[in-house]
């Protein structure tokens, strides 16, 4: 059986300020080419289908469009979906009914009670059943209701804990092959995962949040969501399939893709196939002086998403002008050198009501690299009163 894994698609999110819906729009697309080009059994989503919890209109209607367009898809395919941290698990279950209709299975919250069990769907092929659980997103107080009331109390009451209560619960047949769609922040098996800057914010390393990969290890496939960077957590079937596009400065360096994944009978090593995506704009890091910035950055090269680290050792003459004249999508702008990243950080500040000679000292200290001394504060002093005396004549 070929599954296809993607994650974290982050509808309606902007980069810097600039919306990515048209880029999204083009990615989408290339996932429904490369399906049908592929012709998997069964597309794995791993959650943050959105990425806010109260998604815009704008991203209500590509998903939408998103959906009709698998459905449209000329053969059988069933979709698994999850709800991941930074969609709202109410508005993704809206229609979820319909939608099992038309094979696509969405699943948003952990089991909340002891009659609650985690949705698992059984496919067949060849070599018999597939099952495959669905873990939404899952936090260390969902396990509270699936315990009786003497454990309520239970210390270390963990995200890694909650989970195991939660697949304890489940009496999987291990006999079958069986596969977990899950958005946590996973590791272990002496693997370091690999974060970016988007993501520092969503979990806390070393706590409560991080959950080891051998909990989930005798899946057969685990496809996970959560982290922006393709990669396989302490065991090669327990894999992130990163992000479609790049959604920071920090995934600059990413190659993007949609994991496929051959499964085979039980116990076979399974196959691993990592197909690229071709953004509509690429987000890249330019560096060097303002000079070697400009001449690299020619044609269609000009609309990417483009963080600009100049060289210069002097200040250029209006930097910041300059480059946005040039690119359609400047990200930020940094200096290597730390003196004049300062003197750029303060001119980048609200403007505040200066007093000429604090204007011109800032602009001597800006083209010096030094304050005035009291010899040239003193010469300044008296040709500013020189020309307030003209001008009051």
């Amino acid at each position: 059986m070929k599954l296809a894994h993607i994650s974290d698609l982050h509808i309606g999110k902007n980069l810097k300020g600039y919306s990515l819906t048209e880029d999204q729009a083009y990615i989408l697309r290339q996932v429904i080419d490369l399906l049908d080009q592929h012709r998997p059994d069964a597309l794995l989503i791993a959650g943050d289908i959105y990425d806010k919890s109260v998604p815009s209109g704008d991203a209500f209607t590509l998903f939408d469009r998103f959906l009709k367009e698998l459905n449209d898809l000329p053969f059988d395919m069933p979709v698994f979906m999850i709800a991941g941290n930074h969609d709202s698990p109410e508005r993704l279950h809206f229609a979820s009914s319909f939608l099992e209709r038309h094979h696509i299975y969405i699943s948003t919250m952990p089991p909340q009670s002891q009659s609650e069990y985690l949705k698992k769907v059984t496919l067949e092929d060849d070599y018999g059943k597939l099952n495959v659980y669905l873990l939404p997103y899952t936090k260390p107080s969902d396990g509270k209701n699936l315990v009786s009331k003497d454990e309520e109390n239970v210390p270390n009451r963990s995200t890694q804990n909650t989970i195991r209560l939660i697949l304890q619960r489940e009496s999987i047949d291990w006999k079958e092959r069986n596969i977990l769609v899950s958005h946590q922040f996973y590791q272990g098996g002496g693997h370091i995962t690999q974060v970016c800057d988007s993501e520092l914010s969503s979990f806390q390393v070393g706590g409560l949040e991080v959950v080891d990969s051998a909990i989930v290890s005798q899946f057969d496939y685990v496809a996970l969501g959560h982290i922006h960077g393709a990669q396989s957590v302490g065991y090669p079937h327990v894999r992130y399939s990163g992000t479609p596009l790049k959604y920071s400065v920090s995934e600059a360096s990413h190659k993007k893709s949609m994991t496929l994944v051959t499964i085979r009978e039980k116990g076979s090593p399974i196959e691993i196939e990592e197909v690229p995506f071709i953004p509509y704009r690429d987000v890249r890091v330019e560096k060097g002086t303002l000079k070697q910035v400009l001449g690299r950055i020619t044609g269609e090269q000009a609309d990417d998403y483009i963080s600009v680290i100049l060289t210069d050792e002097e200040e250029p003459y209006r930097p910041k002008e300059q480059l946005s004249y040039r690119l359609q999508h400047l990200l930020e702008l940094r200096f290597e050198n730390a003196r004049i990243q300062s003197f750029y950080e303060t001119k980048e500040l609200p403007q505040q009501e200066l007093k000429p000679q604090e204007a011109f000292a800032r602009f001597f200290q800006q083209m010096q690299g030094r304050i005035m001394n009291e010899e040239e504060q003193t010469v300044m002093d008296r040709i500013f009163e020189r020309v307030w005396k003209e001008e009051e004549q």
